[in-house]
């Protein structure tokens, strides 16, 4: 299983939110890049990286930031918040992002997304933030009829390997994961699921392997100390 380390990125800064919240972030770096070079240096594999101003906007809001992060780490980066059309998902590709995470224009617009995993098979990760069990959107500011798993299997159908899902009840809260949620979607499709949302503890880690989970994007837990990344890379790499 690998470990994402996350860095949420807002007006600049790297910042983490409470479900999904604007209005309640946290400062943790003034300079994302500091996050980066920490993340990378603890073992980290790989870095989740989001634009949450972009996510809002609907376009990429820190892209001087993301830049800066590409530039100065060595491990691949995946990006998700605001890519809604070919011409930033290729800008981003071309920049060095490793995966592009799809959320709202995967949900929206489906000739979008053939042509994403069509084009570009190994670099689209499909984003499904569910609240209640159904797709939320637009930085998780709405939420449509569409149920996860229901979306989840359709996405398959099309070409999709890998999703990030993410339990927005949990987010931020260190409560734990959805174990239920996450055991439901690996059972009921073929995806390599990455699951998001709740994690504050090894034993969360291990849980989350047990249930089938791929993967696991860490945001808090590692900020405020509840989980060593090293201890959490390292426990892994061992199996």
């Amino acid at each position: 299983m690998i470990i994402y380390p996350a860095i949420d990125i807002k007006d600049g800064k790297c910042v983490r939110l409470v479900q999904g919240d604007m209005d309640k972030s946290t400062v943790y770096y003034d300079d994302p890049v500091e996050a980066a070079l920490k993340w990378q240096g603890m073992g980290a594999e790989y870095l989740h990286v989001v634009d949450l101003n972009g996510a809002f906007r609907g376009q990429p809001s820190n892209r001087k930031a993301v830049r800066e992060i590409l530039k100065k780490v060595d491990v691949p980066v995946q990006l998700g918040g605001g890519v809604r059309d070919m011409t930033t998902m290729e800008e981003l590709l071309d920049a060095g992002i490793s995966r592009v995470i799809l959320g709202t224009a995967a949900l929206r617009d489906r000739e979008f997304l053939a042509w994403a995993v069509g084009s570009y098979p190994s670099g689209v990760v499909v984003g499904i933030d569910a609240r209640d069990g159904y797709v939320a959107v637009e930085g998780w500011s709405k939420v449509s009829r569409v149920k996860a798993l229901d979306f989840a299997r359709e996405i398959e159908e099309m070409g999709v390997s890998t999703i990030i899902f993410t339990d927005i009840s949990r987010d931020g809260t260190m409560e734990g994961p959805n174990l239920y949620s996450i055991e439901k979607m690996v059972q009921g499709t073929g995806l390599e699921v990455i699951a998001s949302g709740g994690i504050s503890r090894i034993g969360d880690l291990k849980a989350l392997k047990d249930v089938g989970a791929g993967g696991a994007v860490i945001g808090k837990a590692l900020y405020a100390g509840s989980i060593d990344l090293r201890d959490a890379v390292g426990m892994f790499k061992e199996e």
